[in-house]
């Protein structure tokens, strides 16, 4: 099985006298954040795993497991775009991450990673609860060229948020600063949210366009946080960048989590809709990722 996959598999292996191996599944379980909000978007803590439904295919599926918890530990990816389009907004940009980093981070309990990325993704600085070295890699970079924002998505969800595991012991999110724009990447704007929804990733985007015309690049970052549950923030001064990173930490202390078993269970490894609700509460708005994808079972 891929590495990354949303499914958590219970499975059973039974050694035959031929030398052969049967797999059984015995559970698969779908792990879904998301977060509640009135009309006025104030937050919702106090409701209960009976409040909530998931639908998947117009059927009502079993959830097995629900939190209203923001203590579970997080990891959390920092995407910094370096290429020249955001020079300008670059030094007020790197003094906003780093104090959301020390907002955000608990020792001991919590992860980050820091991503850069211009012609190419680098990694900066690894997953790690020390806020001190994230700070110095966040003020250590410096802004280049091209721009492979989906590479960098890609890197981080793959080979970084999905460490440990199991994923519904984890809070994943990742914040992207960047004009949205990419001419760069080896992998797709579809592929990198592939890997998103397969490593349970919320994204965060703060755009870093100062046109105040929305861009192709603006629309990019809007689809990504919408289609993984998060949220798309267009400050527009440099300096408003400094209460969106605060929205951003606000909101991951106020996150609900669930298990639910998909029925009928289908390894396709295609992509499954599903909508999460509060029952008989049209007041009330549910942000999560629109679906999940299926492992393929060999």
């Amino acid at each position: 099985m891929k590495h990354g996959i949303a499914f958590a598999l219970a499975l059973t292996l039974t050694a035959q006298q031929n030398d052969q191996t049967r797999i059984s599944v015995d559970v698969t379980r779908v792990n879904m954040l998301f977060t509640v909000s009135d009309k006025k978007g104030r937050f919702v803590n106090d409701l209960s795993k009976n409040d909530f439904e998931i639908i998947e295919a117009k059927k009502p599926q079993e959830i097995i497991a629900f939190t209203a918890e923001s203590n579970l530990p997080l990891r959390l990816a920092i995407l910094i775009d370096t290429s020249n389009s955001i020079r300008e907004r670059f030094k007020f940009q790197q003094e906003a991450a780093t104090d959301f980093i020390n907002t955000v981070i608990r020792p001991r309990q919590d992860k980050a990673t820091v991503v850069s990325f211009d012609m190419s993704a680098e990694l900066v600085a690894d997953l790690t609860d020390d806020t001190d070295k994230l700070a110095t890699a966040i003020r250590g970079l410096r802004p280049g060229g091209g721009t492979a924002m989906y590479d960098a998505i890609f890197f981080a969800c793959r080979d970084k948020l999905t460490q440990d595991q199991p994923p519904e012991k984890y809070r994943r999110a990742m914040v992207i600063l960047s004009d949205g724009e990419d001419n760069q990447s080896r992998w797709t704007r579809e592929q990198a949210l592939e890997m998103a929804h397969k490593a349970d990733v919320v994204i965060y985007a703060i755009s870093t366009n100062r046109s105040g015309i929305e861009t192709d690049g603006d629309k990019i970052l809007k689809y990504y946080a919408q289609e993984t549950g998060g949220l798309a923030f267009f400050p527009f001064k440099a300096q408003d960048m400094s209460q969106d990173f605060e929205n951003i930490a606000n909101e991951l202390r106020h996150q609900y989590s669930v298990l639910f078993k998909p029925e009928p269970f289908k390894a396709d490894g295609l992509y499954h809709a599903v909508k999460v609700q509060v029952k008989n509460r049209k007041d009330l708005v549910v942000r999560a990722r629109h679906g999940y994808y299926a492992p393929t079972l060999n």
